[in-house]
């Protein structure tokens, strides 16, 4: 694709516009969206006008404008060269994160940590591959291929969880770990739901649901029924980690702040040699009892300084949900 500044007749606009010339018609159909749905949304995000002329496309703008959505647009478009989707949410992260590297295809999955050497991150599972869309999320990422024990704290939204069961699945399927452990509280979110009917597996499983979901995101289903049928991934309350030790495992606690003190100390001495422990948590969704601590917070308090541990933190400006869940959270924190 080529790029340049022309000056438009003098009964248009002074300011010369940038051409942005794209080679493949079907692909800059793509790139466009439906409805021009992503040429709209870079033109409301930076204050620019997109006008396409054939298989070229216009930006007329101020010059920094011209700039970023010149980037933007030259990004997406490599994206579709290399054969891969154009989704809403990579629109969403090159307005947050700026222009990635080239993606190159054949990067040996052997030498994960090499993808933190430029700006472009990439989680391979068996059915995609997911990028983190913050800096903070990048970090994130960084620090569970780092780390033996991490810590994701920060409010709904922010794709704690949603990583670390991709980090350990690009673990498990690059040989790194052996399983996969997914576990959290059997704790009710401010209701009383009473006995539930079934066998054990019957009861958890509505706890466990949001685990299960990531997990059909990143593993078709016939292979992760067959995993799991072989523990290969097991996924429990946090009750059933005691007397355990888990060993050459990637391990996830998730809602931690509603894990107690001693369970989090238990959970936390289950590690065991070749494994890696993640736990997420969000402060401000405590469904504890009046009255008992959070682990979560005692751990972060007591924990913080012992190496090869870390901690890293969301805000609101992290959600990739709905916009409106970044809005919810900014009002409720300024109500707190």
């Amino acid at each position: 694709m080529a790029i340049r500044a022309l000056t438009p007749p003098p009964n248009e606009i002074a300011r010369p516009d940038v051409q942005i010339e794209f080679p493949d018609n079907r692909l800059l159909i793509d790139l466009c969206g439906e409805h021009d749905r992503n040429l709209v949304a870079i033109e409301s995000a930076l204050s620019v006008q997109l006008v396409r002329r054939g298989n070229v496309i216009a930006v007329i703008g101020e010059p920094a404008a011209q700039t970023r959505a010149a980037e933007i647009l030259n990004a997406l478009y490599a994206r579709l060269e290399a054969g891969r989707p154009l989704e809403p949410g990579d629109l969403d992260r090159e307005f947050r994160m700026g222009r990635p590297a080239p993606f190159d295809p054949d990067q040996d999955a052997d030498d994960q940590l090499e993808m933190f050497n430029g700006d472009h991150v990439e989680i391979r599972t068996r059915k995609k591959i997911v990028e983190p869309r913050t800096e903070a999320q990048k970090a994130y990422v960084r620090a569970l291929f780092d780390n033996e024990l991490a810590f994701g704290i920060g409010p709904a939204g922010t794709g704690k969880t949603y990583l670390a069961v991709a980090v350990g699945v690009s673990m498990f399927v690059t040989g790194q770990v052996d399983k996969i452990i997914l576990s959290r509280p059997a704790v009710e979110a401010g209701e009383r739901l009473g006995f539930l009917p079934g066998d054990m597996k019957d009861k958890v499983d509505p706890y466990m649901q949001p685990l299960y979901d990531a997990l059909n995101d990143f593993l078709p289903g016939k292979q992760l029924q067959k995993m799991m049928e072989e523990k290969q991934i097991e996924i429990a309350p946090l009750a059933f980690m005691r007397g355990r030790t888990l060993s050459n495992a990637f391990v996830v606690l998730d809602e931690a702040q509603n894990a107690t003190t001693m369970q989090m100390k238990m959970f936390l001495t289950r590690l065991g040699e070749g494994s890696r422990m993640v736990i997420t948590g969000d402060r401000s969704q405590v469904d504890l009892p009046r009255g008992v601590a959070s682990g979560l917070a005692d751990a972060e308090r007591l924990l913080k300084a012992i190496p090869r541990i870390s901690f890293n933190y969301f805000t609101s400006k992290d959600v990739v949900r709905h916009p409106l869940v970044a809005a919810i959270i900014e009002a409720y924190e300024a109500d707190a």
